[in-house]
């Protein structure tokens, strides 16, 4: 079930990090136009594979290098015998450098250049060769006029290193973005490709490092890096002669009136985890469904903070926050137990109680928000830390001192010391009540077993969202709880329990 392959890169960087490394590939004696050719060949048999038959492009040029990367694009179409509709969107004279040389070579191998109009009918398969990297302010006309006619051409797009009108850094439209359905990415991958308004935008990825020098490549900086097989840290497998204190004592605190389901779904997914042993505090009245639903978890009615503190002494690990509630009982339960020198794992509504202040973070916690719930922590507005996800995730983390889940798609995992981490997997089927709280469980399973909190929530992450993947073929109304025999499945098959 787990991937057998995956040929995009671990590292992710910024722009500016790429746009250093492609200067200093040229430093070390690769001529820039030699890897703009490189680019524009990795783009055209990018193309000939998705779109084998269309024998038609249609190439909207900018002024920058990535309009250069488009202009050698039409030249390798018209030579293949492709129509070819070559349109300029500004002045095609302001073009300088490389990118003049590969317009004359588009003008020499026999493409007239058309300037772009409102009236221009687009043709075939659209190459999206307009931005590039470096847009940092919204998008201008004409160009933004192009974009929006593109995306409404309803033909398909390919577009060069990264849609235009997208934020490299922070994968956030500038005003209006290219819709693709195929990015062709180079030398190396940008963190904006993956996050915030990304995943809509850029469609199937395809990454060329243009035979960078690995060695460069390798001493060049990142801004965080891609959960995959090779990146992520396994479980130790278990000694034959394991018994269950060895994997920890975890403890789900939550299930207000009318919320013990949440809690009760954290527990389950703590036990199926492999948590050695799983309680639950909740409202006494919940006690008897608990029981019945899965009695394998020590569930535990209490009514006052000074019930719990006597659960939570015994437990190495707790999870804080679902179906939690906000009101009195909540806050009572929640203050008991926050300063607590055990891993704990910080989820919904005590995400909401820490955000009022009254409450204060523990040490060696896991905080899970979602933008809303992020954007009330940092005290800003949900559109504010879905504009700069990366900075909003490593402003929580040194904020709190603690591992950042910050949820959503393209989902990031942030550390006090500047690491990031970002999940690239997932599915919309995903987007339901619950999966939060399975979500949790399963992080403060790993930690009870001995992983530490960053590399417990990245393990988590990918494994929550290979698991919403591996179901979503079946359609929507997938249940929360759907998720959890699958994650068990996917954990055997990447940590396996025994040797």
């Amino acid at each position: 079930m787990l991937a057998s392959r995956d040929d995009l890169p671990i590292s992710l960087h910024s722009a500016a990090q790429v746009r250093d490394l492609d200067a200093r590939l040229i430093a070390a004696g690769t001529p820039g136009f030699e890897l703009m050719r490189r680019a524009a060949h990795a783009t055209w048999r990018a193309l000939r594979r998705r779109w084998p038959e269309a024998g038609c492009v249609s190439v909207l040029v900018g002024k920058g290098n990535n309009a250069g990367d488009g202009y050698l694009v039409a030249a390798l179409a018209l030579r293949a015998g492709w129509r070819v509709k070559l349109l300029a969107v500004g002045a095609a004279d302001a073009l300088v450098g490389d990118a003049a040389l590969a317009k004359d070579e588009a003008v020499a191998a026999g493409n007239q250049i058309q300037p772009w109009t409102e009236c221009t009918v687009l043709e075939g398969v659209v190459v999206d060769a307009l931005l590039g990297t470096g847009l940092s302010g919204a998008v201008r006309e004409p160009y933004a006029q192009a974009i929006r006619l593109l995306n409404a051409s309803g033909l398909p797009v390919l577009a060069v290193d990264i849609p235009s009108g997208l934020c490299a850094d922070t994968g956030r439209m500038l005003g209006v973005a290219v819709r693709a359905d195929l990015t062709v990415s180079f030398i190396g991958l940008k963190l904006g490709l993956f996050t915030a308004d990304a995943p809509n935008q850029v469609g199937e990825l395809v990454f060329d490092d243009l035979q960078a020098d690995p060695a460069l490549v390798a001493a060049t900086p990142r801004v965080a890096e891609r959960m995959a097989v090779g990146s992520l840290q396994r479980l130790a497998p278990r000694p034959r002669t394991a018994h269950k204190g060895q994997f920890g004592h975890l403890l789900v605190v939550g299930g207000d009136r009318g919320l013990g389901g949440a809690a009760l779904l954290s527990a389950e997914s703590a036990l199926r985890s492999g948590a050695g042993l799983v309680s639950l505090a909740t409202r006494p009245e919940h006690v008897a469904a608990a029981l019945a639903r899965r009695p394998e978890v020590m569930c535990a009615g209490v009514s006052s903070a000074n019930q719990l503190l006597g659960l939570a002494e015994k437990a190495d690990v707790l999870v804080l926050g679902p179906g939690l509630g906000q009101g009195a009982w909540g806050r009572s339960l929640l203050s008991a137990v926050a300063g607590l020198a055990v891993p704990q794992v910080w989820d919904a509504d005590a995400l909401n109680l820490l955000a009022g202040g009254e409450i204060r973070l523990g040490g060696r916690c896991v905080i899970t928000p979602h933008p809303g719930e992020a954007a009330r922590l940092l005290g800003i507005s949900t559109a504010e830390v879905q504009a700069d996800r990366p900075r909003a995730v490593l402003a929580l983390a040194r904020r709190f001192d603690a591992v950042v889940l910050l949820k959503g798609a393209g989902s990031l995992v942030a550390a006090s010391d500047g690491r990031i981490a970002l999940c690239d997997r997932g599915h919309p089927v995903m987007a339901g009540a619950g999966l939060g709280d399975v979500l949790a469980g399963l992080i403060g399973a790993l930690l009870a077993q001995g992983m530490d909190g960053y590399a417990a929530t990245c393990l988590a992450v990918w494994l929550h969202a290979h698991a919403g993947e591996s179901l979503a073929r079946q359609g929507r109304g997938l249940a929360a709880s759907d998720l959890i025999p699958t994650i068990r499945q996917l954990l055997e098959e990447f940590a396996p329990c025994l040797k």
